[in-house]
């Protein structure tokens, strides 16, 4: 399958899906702990910050501060597309929702508030559609 480019195509087949697990940010000084599968690792300088289901957070004693819901957006999007992510980013901050976007090779990975991913699934669908905002030409 080739990596999609085109923002039209992109907005018209993203195809959100959430996850229904509970995933947080945390940070250690060196690797995962054992039994910590991190779905997202950052190297920074001030440590590795992980992205980790919660039951496996808090089983490890790592703290945190904020859980998000996990939405992937289906279309295999090329890494050096433009515009889904501020198309994404700028529908779901119009319903005042933070948005925390990972680039993976095939998929981008958004994670939003989980107490209210419904609500940005929601969003995602009707920016999908073509009824949020004017970024393919309609109005």
């Amino acid at each position: 399958m080739n990596a999609e480019r085109d923002l039209t195509r992109l907005l018209a087949g993203m195809r959100p899906e959430l996850d229904p697990g509970r995933y947080v940010f945390t940070t250690v000084a060196g690797p995962a702990p054992a039994g910590v599968a991190p779905v997202v690792t950052v190297a920074e300088d001030e440590g590795l910050t992980l992205v980790v289901r919660q039951e496996e957070a808090d089983a490890a004693a790592l703290p945190y501060d904020y859980v998000a819901g996990r939405i992937t957006l289906r279309v295999h999007s090329a890494l050096d597309a433009v515009g889904l992510t501020a198309a994404v980013a700028g529908a779901l901050a119009g319903a005042g929702l933070s948005c925390n976007v990972v680039a993976g090779f095939h998929h981008d990975h958004l994670f939003v508030e989980h107490a209210r991913a419904e609500q940005a699934l929601a969003v995602l669908e009707r920016l999908m559609a073509g009824d949020i905002g004017d970024t393919r030409g309609r109005s």
